[in-house]
Order: C-alpha cells, then structure tokens, then sequence
C-alpha cells in the first residue's frame, strides 16, 4: 500500500522539478517518485561499495544488499573506480596455496 510522504522544497527545486515533469510529459508527483527513487538506488549502491572497499562484504553481498546481479555491481563498481580490498600479503598466501594444489 502506497504512503504519502510530504516535504518542503525551495523555489528553484520546485522550479527544476516543473520543468522536467513538463519536459517529460508527467506530473509533479511522478517526478518526485522517480527522482526519490534513483537517488535511493544510488546511495544504495554507494554504501555497499563503500562497505566492501572497507572488507565489511563481499561484491555478492553489496550485489545482494542492492537487489541487483553480482555483474551489475562489477560493472558500477568499476564505473566508480572501487578500490578493491586485497593485499599484496593476500596476493602472496593465494599463489602460494595455488602452488600446493
């Protein structure tokens, strides 16, 4: 079921806000759902990614978190340059494992 959520907005907001549902042939409401909606995704998105250059999670888990496939969170991770957490300690101990298989 659909809640209604009311905020104040300054003039110039109001005014972009207008002209995009102008622009785009949809009302004020449908404007604001979808703009309410894409910055909700991103900062999804951005704190996930945050968490894993961290080593708090995984990329399947960021994916996860999101909603989205773990290739959908490769490609945004590497759309925003995520640093990935691995060390050169870490590169080491795996080659080495691998040279014991």
């Amino acid at each position: 079921m659909p809640i209604t959520l009311t905020t104040r907005v300054d003039d110039d907001l109001a005014k972009l806000i207008d002209e995009v549902a102008k622009r785009e042939g949809m009302d004020r409401s449908t404007v604001m759902r979808r703009f309410l909606s894409e910055a909700a995704r991103e900062w999804l998105i951005s704190r996930a990614l945050k968490d894993y250059e961290e080593g708090r999670i995984t990329l399947w888990q960021a994916a996860t978190r999101c909603g989205i496939s773990l290739w959908e969170i490769i490609t945004e991770a590497g759309k925003r340059r995520t640093k990935v957490p691995y060390t050169v300690d870490e590169l080491r101990q795996d080659l080495k494992a691998l040279g014991q298989a």
